[in-house]
């Protein structure tokens, strides 16, 4: 198998759309989730997402990137708004669905509406989930990070809520993702269906690989 390299004066002056797609996919599988928020007056809006990290699990906290406020951000403005906001796991069964809520709506448009998917509310929680998801997360808004490099905004929150169907939760507290149909994204526009190649015992200096 033959490599390309592009050195540092190649990705300043490739073409525009290529490095888009490279610097996207390069950095390999992440997850897919349904960021929703709802507005002061009620409004809904869903859009997906594949930048959520884990940053805490005791406090559980977790964050993701928004792109810069050069543009009207409705996650972000109904994030700062009211507070809250959920994220919903991606599955296989509603990827197109899912992916069509990156489209550029007007303010006024429900995505859960014109694509097809279905919110709902929890007594602890003032912003939508998912319903077809399988694993729902309720967040309440911590704290926001200007990364100067590029004036992209990293935004944390406090898991105070989560929904997992029973069937894809083992016994010690893990949940088997790919039990669901859970689905990994790459770059902009590419979905795939992971499969879990093995659980590993925690690893410690003293131990030894298998041979």
């Amino acid at each position: 198998m033959s490599t390309v390299t592009f050195s540092a004066h190649d990705l300043k002056h490739m073409e525009r759309n290529f490095r888009r797609e490279l610097i996207n996919s390069v950095a390999g599988f992440k997850s897919a989730n349904l960021i929703g928020t709802a507005d002061e007056n009620g409004r809904t809006n869903l859009a997906v997402f594949n930048s959520v990290v884990h940053v805490g699990a005791n406090p559980p906290y977790l964050g993701f990137v928004l792109r810069p406020l050069t543009v009207p951000r409705h996650t972000f403005d109904n994030i700062k708004a009211i507070g809250h906001y959920t994220m919903n796991a991606v599955h296989a069964d509603f990827v197109e669905k899912a992916h069509q809520t990156s489209a550029n709506y007007d303010e006024g448009t429900s995505e859960f509406e014109v694509c097809g998917l279905t919110p709902f509310y929890t007594k602890a929680h003032p912003a939508p989930y998912v319903t077809e998801s399988h694993i729902r997360i309720g967040l309440k808004f911590t704290e926001q990070h200007l990364i100067k490099a590029n004036n992209t905004i990293f935004m944390v929150g406090e898991v105070i809520e989560v929904m997992v169907d029973e069937s894809i939760l083992d016994e010690d507290g893990f949940v088997a993702l790919e039990a669901a149909n859970t689905v990994a994204s790459v770059g902009l526009d590419a979905y795939y269906q992971p499969k879990r190649l093995t659980r590993l015992p925690y690893a410690r200096a003293e131990g030894k690989l298998a041979q």
